[in-house]
């Protein structure tokens, strides 16, 4: 927020000079101690973001301290004492959001990149995340008032003899429309089975391998094989990954 450097220059001394943060030159890192009172608590480097060019849009400041809990533990206390607060879950995202820093469809894939768990999922999210779902949509758009401009146009001056498109080019253009609607609504269902993981059943009658198969594709023994029938009564649930795709078996 606005005091985010105004705050950290209270409770940081830097390592050289006595300069304030708030008058160094941004996007560059700091060494100097954080300090609580007189009591120096760690030696840490600080980076600082100027408005609009940070995550946020806003100015903010980076603390890298030592991982110990009891360190970071403390100078959270120390800059909450001094104006601070906690951010909410996904306020970061959400003011960036709020701020223009990033669409609607980026701020999601923020979320599903946090918690993908493969390969596939990790593609996708980052894909999103640099635009290139909003791209495809910016680019229908583009393309859906363009054809409705030269609707129009057709509507308000069919009695004149002018043609401002064929219907040929008409036809074409929209084509293209309804084949990048269906591909972008055909994405949508291989784009949740990346995310949510591909659910497969292993059916079939008594003894002829099902657990043996689900064993060798968890590469664990996972379900109980045997000679006897109806051995495994229960449902068996696990995920696998291949080839950076998860399953759910």
């Amino acid at each position: 927020g606005p005091d985010a450097i105004v705050i950290t220059d209270k409770i940081f001394i830097p390592a050289k000079n006595d300069e304030k943060l708030k008058n160094r030159r941004p996007y560059t890192l700091t060494f100097g101690q954080i300090y609580h009172g007189e009591e120096p608590i760690d030696e840490v480097l600080i980076g600082i973001f100027h408005s609009p060019h940070s995550y946020t849009g806003e100015d903010s400041t980076e603390i890298t301290c030592h991982g110990s809990p009891y360190i970071i533990r403390q100078i959270m206390q120390l800059l909450i004492a001094n104006g601070c607060r906690m951010a909410s879950p996904g306020e970061y995202t959400q003011r960036a959001f709020l701020n223009g820093k990033m669409d609607l469809s980026q701020a999601e894939a923020v979320a599903d990149l946090i918690s993908s768990s493969s390969t596939a999922t990790h593609r996708l999210a980052m894909n999103q995340m640099r635009g290139g779902f909003s791209k495809e949509l910016d680019d229908l758009r583009t393309r859906l008032l363009h054809f409705t401009s030269m609707i129009e146009l057709e509507l308000d001056f069919n009695e004149e003899d002018v043609e401002f498109a064929n219907r040929k080019e008409f036809r074409l253009l929209a084509d293209e429309i309804e084949n990048t609607i269906s591909r972008l609504v055909d994405s949508f269902g291989v784009g949740n089975a990346i995310k949510n993981g591909i659910p497969v059943t292993i059916v079939g009658e008594t003894n002829v391998g099902k657990s043996t198969l689900l064993n060798m594709l968890l590469n664990e023994e996972k379900a109980i094989v045997s000679n006897i029938h109806g051995t495994t009564r229960d449902a068996i649930e696990d995920t696998v990954n291949l080839s950076g795709i998860n399953f759910r078996f």
